[in-house]
């Protein structure tokens, strides 16, 4: 007689990704007993690297391990410019090349793994940009499933001059934080190896993007779903602010715009980030339903049974 499934997800790793030749590093979780459902690919936002999926002040805080314990591979990517590729990018790319290194770097993952259904991008602030950039680039990433991003807008609530483009900037902290309430204590002693310099290139692009989401979104074609949380000060996220957002994704089937409680704008780190990845993961769940049926061929229609007296 077997024992029960072991259901409790593999230790996360280190690997390095093959982006045409740029070396990318990038944290793996995997699911335990069997292949995965699908790989959620985690793009981090402006001065995190990809442990802010993976963040262990509270055991229920990680991405990597919720997934892989729901039978996903979660894939956290260093972006251009942070981590490993940091000493050959010290100007970091602009968000055009960083979206081509993030499809090649997938191109080199999906050769080399079982991707199950198909990839989700699940995206963080800065991240949020790279991602629908290259979910729009034609071609864009390869099996795309779906998209979720968190912190990321097409409109400011700050002006021009007070974007973080200086990395000193106190104004930045508190404003990427919130209250500090929302954070687990042992949140900022962890944050140590999570935080990083945002690189010049990317910091000197930050303006560009309202006018680059506009002729961004329309190009996208796969569901979208944006979250923004209760304290998010980076971004406008009034109604009118969102109904105009999800309006320019005119060729996505469809769009959702959620609200998330009790967070600040890095929710992956804070109290709420189980909530959060929950409902992320249940939208994976609902693209991939979306997935099935279209592959699945239309059941013929039954025919009327006799009456039986």
């Amino acid at each position: 007689m077997t024992g029960p499934a072991d259901t409790r997800p593999r230790e996360v790793r280190r690997i390095t990704l093959d982006a045409a030749g740029l070396p990318l590093s990038a944290l793996l979780g995997e699911p335990p007993g069997g292949p995965a459902r699908a790989v959620v690919v985690a793009v981090h936002g402006g001065g995190m690297n990809a442990g802010y999926f993976d963040c262990r002040a509270h055991p229920q805080q990680s991405l990597l391990t919720l997934g892989a314990s729901l039978g996903y591979t979660v894939l956290a990517v260093d972006r251009p410019g942070y981590r490993h590729s940091a000493a050959g990018l010290p100007e970091g790319q602009e968000l055009a090349e960083q979206a081509v290194s993030l499809r090649a770097a997938l191109r080199d993952f999906t050769a080399r793994h079982d991707t199950g259904a198909g990839l989700f991008l699940l995206a963080h602030s800065y991240g949020g940009k790279v991602a629908l950039t290259a979910a729009a680039d034609d071609p864009g990433v390869p099996n795309l499933l779906g998209l979720d991003i968190s912190g990321c807008g097409h409109l400011y609530a700050v002006e021009p001059h007070e974007l973080p483009t200086d990395p000193h900037d106190g104004g930045r902290l508190r404003r990427s934080w919130g209250p500090l309430r929302l954070y687990p204590s042992g949140t900022f002693r962890e944050s140590g190896t999570i935080v990083e310099p945002v690189p010049a290139l990317e910091r000197a692009e930050l303006a560009r993007w309202p006018q680059l989401f506009r002729t961004t979104a329309p190009r996208v074609r796969v569901p979208v779903r944006l979250t923004f949380a209760e304290h998010e000060a980076w971004w406008r996220h009034d109604e009118e602010a969102l109904t105009d957002l999800a309006a320019h994704f005119t060729a996505a089937p469809r769009v959702s715009v959620d609200r998330q409680p009790a967070a600040g704008h890095n929710i992956s780190l804070g109290w709420a980030a189980r909530s959060y990845h929950l409902r992320a993961l249940a939208f994976l769940e609902d693209c991939l339903t979306a997935h099935e049926t279209t592959l699945t061929p239309r059941a013929a229609r039954p025919r009327p049974s006799a009456a039986v007296s």
